[in-house]
């Protein structure tokens, strides 16, 4: 029995992805502006002043992020795409290192050991990304074995 399958209009379909893109643009161009100021606010107690120093690596995490979204905004064939995952995937693993070497945070006033949560947070985090880097590279080989130029 033969089943037909009826896409989504291309055009819509590539409109959706479009606005995802815009989207995460957005939001990622939005946390690059808070990471700025975030220690002005005091919204987070627990930061102490040496999230100052991270600040230029949020922010290349951030920018790598942006600039990928953009690039997908033109072209986000499979080769594209698995390509800017990786790379935004090894900027992150860079990033969160430097976050768990520097340890930005302060949980002196709490009764429960959130300085063990939060390492082991970021450690799996680095592990997650290290797992998406690899993920992505089977998926580029895989789209250059099968020739896909989309």
């Amino acid at each position: 029995m033969s089943t037909t399958r009826i896409d989504v209009c291309p055009d819509l379909k590539q409109a959706r992805k479009r606005f995802g893109y815009g989207v995460a643009i957005a939001i990622n161009v939005t946390m690059l502006v808070a990471v700025q100021f975030i220690l002005d606010w005091g919204w987070l107690p627990f930061l102490n002043a040496e999230f100052a120093d991270l600040i230029p690596w949020i922010s290349l995490g951030l920018v790598a992020t942006i600039s990928a979204n953009l690039v997908y905004e033109f072209n986000d064939s499979s080769a594209v795409k698995s390509t800017g995952q990786i790379t935004t995937n090894l900027v992150s693993i860079f990033v969160t290192y430097q976050v768990f070497l520097v340890f930005p945070f302060d949980f002196s006033g709490s009764t429960f050991n959130w300085e063990v949560v939060f390492r082991i947070l970021l450690v799996m985090a680095m592990v997650g990304a290290g797992l998406g880097v690899l993920v992505e590279a089977v998926k580029l080989a895989s789209c250059e074995l099968q020739g896909e130029r989309k």
